[in-house]
């Protein structure tokens, strides 16, 4: 029972740690890099607040030293996926009825664990799971997650606030209900923040969740799972179940109780299940939202008015950090023949001093692919592209490739003739830049060509000092990217400031990090109260003349 009329703690993005040489947050995460890397945990199923185990493992790894086995995780089947179904059906009721502002507590107080006792843990794992680099992890396991957390509950009660007007004799108000069912979230490897938030946005909406992360990402999301514990969710609200993704989506997306699908992954998986939930619809109780979150062929766009030393620098933390492993990261990129050699010298001069390797080395800017089959994708793009030299490519710069120890793919630039050549248009998720060299003269249609080439608009940027020609790349790109930069990379939107997402095969454009995600797991009802109803049926326009 409430007794007040509450305000939740104005949000404020969370400062980034800087992990200088000779400081005690550096020491201390190394400290804790060295303590998990000597380490072999075993990863359960979290189904009802219980610990399930089912004795089918798969092995965790360091990318960046694929022979280093973390520990195991355990895979859900057939009965395990029906159990956390049931959990999250039985808890719902007493979630949904719980007051907002203890579930509220429960994610801000989980926020706080992660800025204090928890940030070299999530951050360490993050690093040597998913082979981030201190900086890499430090803006996404901690930082955007603690800014998803914080920011969502305010987003929630403004939502809450927003109320209908009330004529005389009468009140009007709005409730926003949790959804009818249960929500399924799927999450991705590449971002700790976004495995988080998958099934806590829904959540704190009152939802109860069933969550299938990444094989990819255990490690790291087993301790978020551990941290929502820790922060007082109550069992059965999210349920952690790990398993074959095809196994394990099928059968939940089939129940007549799912409510929702919140998912970040490859377009064809997303459009997978959505063909999958209108195969089912005649089953459902209920419609239910499907938001996602898939891919993308972002680009940088140069004018001939660019400064180039800030586009070269752009080009290099957009392409390369974290590997180009970002839905955000660009991967093509358009520059005009005037200011071509001098950017292309510069650009190399750049790629010859970054350091790859072993993300406990803090000098390093990248580290390895996740996992074998991004390596052989990549690998086999970067050797065609070599095979095209002199036909639809003009040169390829970089593109080695070793796993010998780790899954490594070097900073790689492919320079392309054809405007349409496939690195142009297809997602490669990986340390690939693509660049067309454009004529000039021909600014406007080589825009038009950038609005064409590619089916995705999940980010995209112009550099350019002239304000005409930055204001025509806005204007004609409009649609090409959901969120669009001028004079800056396209990647590291944060919370509360730039709110992600983008349309066409990019997704649905529900921007997480925004009150645009966190009312998509809310159901309005709208009652009405009279004070003094009507006492006879008939109006006065009735009455005899």
């Amino acid at each position: 029972m409430s007794l007040g009329i509450f305000q939740v703690p104005d949000p404020v993005n969370e400062p980034v740690r800087a992990y200088p040489p000779g400081s005690a947050e550096r020491a201390s995460l190394k400290a804790e890099l060295e303590r998990q890397a000597g380490l072999q945990i075993e990863v359960p199923l979290v189904i009802g607040g219980e610990r399930v185990t089912t004795g089918n493992t798969e092995n965790m790894v360091m990318p960046h030293d694929h022979g280093h086995v973390l520990g195991k995780w355990h895979q859900a089947g057939d009965a395990e996926v029906d159990r956390a179904i049931r959990a999250a059906t039985d808890a719902k009721p007493a979630w949904a009825a719980m007051p907002f502002e203890d579930r509220a507590a429960i994610f801000l107080r989980a926020a706080r664990l992660l800025e204090t006792r928890h940030r070299d843990l999530i951050n360490a794992s993050t690093m040597l799971g998913q082979s981030k680099t201190a900086h890499q992890a430090e803006i996404d396991a901690a930082v955007e997650l603690i800014d998803f957390l914080r920011f969502n509950v305010h987003y929630l009660q403004e939502i809450m606030r927003e109320q209908p007007i009330s004529a005389p004799g009468d009140w009007n108000r709005v409730e926003y209900r949790p959804l009818d069912g249960f929500v399924f979230a799927i999450s991705p490897f590449n971002f700790t923040a976004i495995a988080g938030n998958l099934p806590a946005a829904p959540a704190m909406c009152g939802n109860t969740v069933v969550w299938k992360p990444s094989a990819a990402s255990m490690l790291s999301n087993h301790y978020l799972m551990e941290i929502f514990e820790e922060s007082g969710l109550p069992p059965g609200v999210i349920n952690f179940v790990p398993g074959p993704p095809a196994a394990v989506a099928e059968r939940v997306i089939a129940h007549p109780d799912l409510a929702g699908v919140h998912f970040t992954g490859s377009t064809q998986v997303f459009q997978n299940i959505w063909a999958t939930v209108g195969k089912n619809i005649a089953r459902y109780d209920r419609y239910p939202r499907v938001v996602g979150e898939t891919g993308g062929k972002d680009f940088i766009f140069a004018h001939e008015s660019a400064d180039i030393e800030p586009l070269v620098v752009g080009t290099i933390r957009a392409a390369f950090e974290y590997q180009g492993q970002k839905c955000s990261a660009a991967s093509r990129m358009y520059v005009p023949d005037t200011i071509w050699k001098e950017f292309r010298e510069r650009l190399v001069a750049q790629m010859e001093t970054i350091a790859m390797g072993d993300v406990r080395d803090f000098r390093n800017l990248m580290s390895a692919v996740i996992h074998k089959a991004s390596f052989d994708k990549l690998s086999k793009a970067i050797e065609e592209a070599k095979s095209k030299v002199g036909g639809d490519v003009a040169e390829v710069i970089g593109g080695d490739c070793d796993d010998s120890k780790g899954w490594f793919v070097s900073p790689t630039v492919i320079v392309a003739n054809d405007p349409k050549y496939r690195t142009m248009c297809e997602e490669l998720f990986g340390p690939v830049l693509t660049i067309h060299v454009y004529d000039a003269k021909k600014y406007e249609e080589t825009l038009d060509l950038c609005n064409d080439t590619s089916v995705y608009a999940l980010t995209g940027g112009v550099f350019a000092s002239d304000r005409a020609a930055g204001r025509l790349a806005v204007d004609k790109l409009r649609y090409a990217a959901g969120n669009f930069y001028v004079n800056d990379k396209p990647t590291g939107s944060i919370v509360g400031q730039q709110p992600f997402g983008g349309s066409r095969a990019s997704g649905t454009n529900d921007k997480a990090g925004s009150m645009w995600n966190i009312i998509r797991w809310l159901s309005p009802r709208t009652i009405k109260e009279s004070f003094d109803p009507p006492r006879d049926y008939r109006y006065p326009s009735m009455a005899e003349e």
